[in-house]
């Protein structure tokens, strides 16, 4: 590839205070540059030029962020699951747009995306999660956009990302287990709560669980996939997700008596039942509704006067009483479906030094 420098192009001095480049872009047109001093002028075609080389268009200065978001949202809503696409739209109109919508495209700098983090940080009503999220977005569309020949780079690859926020976890003890557990006996969602804490099974991925997937005989159980809040089935979100896992006899137990009650609301639903072959059910056959587990959970949780647990904390119970029992870290992230042993190390390394001591 030819290297070209300033010299490939002109610069003039127009009047006082005003210089221009003229160069040929990528596009065979000649496009002029302009700035109040020659020095500014010159870098500014060197970018130029720098673009040329790389077949990249002049940027159209008519291009805003707020225009390449729509764009780009657009254009990869069909490859996104619907609650992803949604969330990166939420993201766009409340966090971004409104700090950075205006911006030229071209023109974004690292500070323009410095400062956004920073206002975002400072509004005090946004986790560090959320802050971090916008920033992830931020930085996929803006990648998109240097495949597509609209910048130069990423400049939100030049900031680094706000920290990650690592809450303290106090997921139950084994004697708030067998508490819960007893609490809850012939409550209707006891089964779910057993084989949660069980196999670590994320939420989604319990209320998604259908009977093809289960061989109680053998005792194993096959992720294939997960119900999203917007209530559709979707394929596990990376290969170690789909996993196939031994289940204990506890858990075997929860999921025969699970059959024997299902059966029992079908013939009470008649002609309401719907076949859908979930485990975890309405009355009438329907999958269940994560907030209404949710709060179902919670409530649970207080009636047993044990301390606040999100269901998610049911997950890090089945890890850390594994721990406890002097589980392998590697076997529990393959039970897990993390997608590396760093993840599972990262979250449980501090619980498993505590534990062997």
């Amino acid at each position: 590839m030819t290297k070209r420098s300033a010299q490939a192009g002109t610069i003039r001095e127009r009047h006082v205070g005003l210089w221009e480049a003229r160069y040929v872009g990528a596009d065979g047109r000649r496009h002029s540059i302009y700035g109040p001093t020659s020095r500014e002028v010159q870098a500014n075609l060197r970018t130029a030029l720098t673009a040329a080389d790389h077949a990249i268009s002049p940027p159209d200065a008519r291009l805003t962020v707020g225009g390449w978001l729509d764009a780009w949202l657009t254009a990869a809503a069909p490859h996104l699951r619907p609650a992803t696409s949604e969330s990166y739209r939420n993201v766009s109109r409340l966090y971004l747009r409104p700090a950075i919508g205006g911006v030229p495209l071209s023109k974004l700098t690292p500070d323009h995306v410095g400062r956004l983090l920073a206002e975002l940080t400072a509004r005090g009503d946004l986790s560090p999660t959320t802050v971090r999220y916008s920033y992830a977005v931020l930085r996929i569309a803006l990648g998109r956009a240097l495949k597509a020949g609209k910048v130069l780079r990423n400049v939100a690859t030049l900031i680094d990302p706000p920290a990650k926020a690592r809450p303290e976890l106090r997921p139950l003890s084994a004697d708030e287990v067998r508490t819960f557990l007893a609490s809850v006996e012939g409550d209707r969602l006891a089964p779910l709560y057993v084989v949660a804490i069980g196999t670590g099974l994320r939420q989604g991925e319990l209320l998604g669980l259908r009977w093809a997937d289960l061989d109680l005989d053998r005792g194993m159980l096959t992720v294939r996939h997960q119900l999203g809040r917007d209530g559709l089935l979707a394929e596990p979100k990376t290969a170690r997700a789909r996993r196939t896992l031994a289940l204990g006899g506890a858990v075997r137990s929860a999921l025969r008596e699970q059959r024997r009650r299902q059966a029992a609301d079908r013939l009470a639903a008649g002609g309401h039942w719907q076949d859908q072959g979930y485990v975890f059910t309405t009355p009438t056959g329907g999958p269940l509704d994560h907030a209404n587990v949710l709060h179902r959970f919670q409530a649970a949780i207080g009636r047993a006067g044990l301390p606040h647990q999100r269901f998610h904390d049911l997950r890090h119970a089945a890890a850390t009483l594994l721990l406890e029992r002097g589980e392998d870290l590697a076997v529990i992230s393959k039970m897990l479906g993390h997608s590396n042993l760093g993840t599972t190390a990262d979250v449980y390394a501090h619980l498993t030094l505590g534990h062997r001591r």
